[in-house]
């Protein structure tokens, strides 16, 4: 296994749309394995493969407070959400250091393949639905904050790259 590296928004690259996995095989596994200790490490609760580059769909997800219930996604698709909706307070790891308030479904039905490429359906609320659908954003290019106003996208993207500037000004 090896750490990967998150890209940091404003990346283009996390803006690239995933593509289906076609099949479940030693590699995919790996890339499992691989985001899933990315994921414990940073600490985060969620990642999706785009978030390191890797454009293919595929989500690992561990909300448990031991943090010793992986989940893994692999070509999910969202099947139903409730008309309700719920807001959360959302972070990621590709913006870190920063967390606002998301309005989404309450919950959701998502339907995806298991680490053994078997097919399964999930239905869910709570924090495991909020992830879900955050996770699931990134396979469509798209990340947390574009849910915010352009005001508090704006500021969340100036200070990101200005810390960037001041890592790289560090080496």
């Amino acid at each position: 296994m090896a750490l990967l590296n998150v890209l940091c928004y404003p990346d283009p690259r996390l803006h690239k749309v995933a593509k289906p996995v076609a099949q479940v095989d030693a590699r995919i596994k790996k890339i499992v394995a691989d985001m899933a200790e990315t994921m414990y490490d940073a600490p985060g609760v969620g990642l999706a493969a785009t978030q390191v580059d890797i454009h293919e769909r595929i989500v690992v997800i561990d909300v448990s407070d031991e943090q010793n219930e992986l989940r893994v996604f692999i070509n999910p698709e969202i099947i139903w959400s409730s008309p309700e909706k719920k807001s959360w307070r959302e972070g990621c790891l590709s913006v870190p250091d920063f967390y606002d308030e998301v309005e989404r479904p309450a919950q959701v039905k998502v339907r995806a393949l298991d680490l053994d490429g078997k097919e399964f359906e999930i239905e869910t609320d709570g924090l495991l639905a909020v992830c879900l659908q955050h996770e699931m954003d990134h396979l469509q290019g798209k990340v947390f904050v574009e849910y915010l106003s352009m005001l508090k996208r704006t500021r969340v993207s100036q200070k990101l790259k200005k810390r960037a500037k001041e890592l790289l000004g560090e080496r």
